[in-house]
């Protein structure tokens, strides 16, 4: 599987996600439809947006009990995306009914990752907040360690443990990795970040960038920056 560019479409309405799409022009992004537009729009945004033949990414971090979880995945399988994800901290019994969930009658399902850490989160933070007193970066293999034996097919994580992690839960285990800013941009409230070109380096298979290209005087020439030091 190779590497691509996901473009996080944190926007409040169709109207708006729509109109943005409409400037790419012969191509089609791998976009990711968060909790914002799911929000607003409801299923029908997604649906609209598979229609134009784009990859979707929908993340909505479900994190319920495993009987509560396995059923909204099963809602989710029917929305015919290619990605999905949950907050590993559910326990690895909520990832494997997501998993038991998501897979239609026929085997086929989309790929399931999970959140370990937010790159939000600071050692500070998770040690004062949620009380893990634990290195972040052991946190992170843990819950990606959990979700590789629930079956899942890879984690969100920062750039910067992408590499600990494919050696911990193999080459193929998937790394989906937000934090990502241009050298010359804001990391907004992003605490674990780096460049497209540097987290190539570091083994990410997908970066997750929103701001950098959404917020961007020209958002296409932007996505393809992105592009060119990501994927080359």
């Amino acid at each position: 599987m190779g590497k691509d560019v996901i473009i996080a479409l944190d926007l409040d309405s169709s109207q708006k996600a729509l109109a943005f799409l409409d400037r790419f022009t012969g191509q089609k992004p791998y976009v990711k439809i968060g909790m914002e537009l799911f929000y607003a729009e409801g299923p029908a945004i997604v649906r609209q947006i598979k229609a134009r033949g784009h990859k979707i990414f929908l993340d909505l971090k479900l994190h319920d009990i495993p009987n509560t979880v396995q059923r909204a995945m099963a809602v989710l399988s029917g929305l015919d995306v290619d990605m999905v994800n949950l907050h590993a901290a559910g326990t690895k019994a909520m990832m494997e009914a997501a998993l038991a969930g998501l897979t239609r009658p026929d085997g086929s399902r989309p790929l399931l990752i999970a959140v370990t850490q937010l790159t939000s989160t600071s050692q500070q933070r998770m040690e004062q907040e949620l009380l893990i007193q634990k290195p972040l970066d052991e946190v992170v293999m843990h819950y990606a360690r959990c979700a590789a034996a629930a079956g899942l097919d890879g984690v969100v994580c920062s750039p910067l443990e992408a590499g600990r992690v494919h050696e911990g839960c193999g080459g193929s285990f998937l790394t989906v990795t937000p934090g990502v800013r241009f050298a010359d941009g804001d990391a907004g409230d992003q605490v674990r970040v780096t460049t497209p070109a540097r987290a190539k380096e570091l083994g990410s298979d997908y970066i997750v960038v929103g701001r950098p290209i959404v917020a961007a005087p020209d958002p296409v020439a932007a996505y393809r920056r992105c592009l060119a030091e990501f994927v080359g």
